[in-house]
């Protein structure tokens, strides 16, 4: 599976963008996906994750309310709705795939097989 992540802008606090992650190969029907962000020198941090086959979907406490995660089967692609924006928000966002991943792992970036690149959020106040 290759991933590649997009939408990444600048934006007022309080406003809006979505991210992208378009996948090549096998359907992410079969993979768990997930968001993760990491701002420069620090760990990354998860943001969503969803078990597509289950319908299991599990936020950070930091995003919920805020952000939603979806998918266009069609299309192969998996995206991040951000709303309410706040200048935290702003770092760089990756998405990511795995087989395999049980509920409880979905916050873990070990459990996850395949990364697309960063794209850069920036929220402005």
């Amino acid at each position: 599976v290759q991933l590649q992540a997009s939408g990444g802008g600048l934006v007022q606090a309080g406003g809006s963008l979505r991210l992208s992650c378009v996948a090549s190969g096998p359907t992410l029907s079969d993979y768990a996906s997930g968001w993760f962000r990491q701002a420069p020198g620090k760990e990354r941090e998860f943001v969503v994750g969803i078990r597509w086959s289950a319908g299991s979907t599990r936020y950070a406490d930091s995003v919920k309310g805020r952000f939603t995660i979806s998918r266009d089967r069609a299309k192969n692609t998996v995206y991040l709705q951000m709303n309410s924006l706040k200048p935290e928000d702003t770092v760089i966002y990756s998405c990511a795939a795995g087989q395999r991943i049980i509920y409880s792992n979905l916050d873990e970036p070990s459990s996850y097989n395949y990364w697309g690149q960063g794209t850069l959020v920036t929220v402005s106040s």
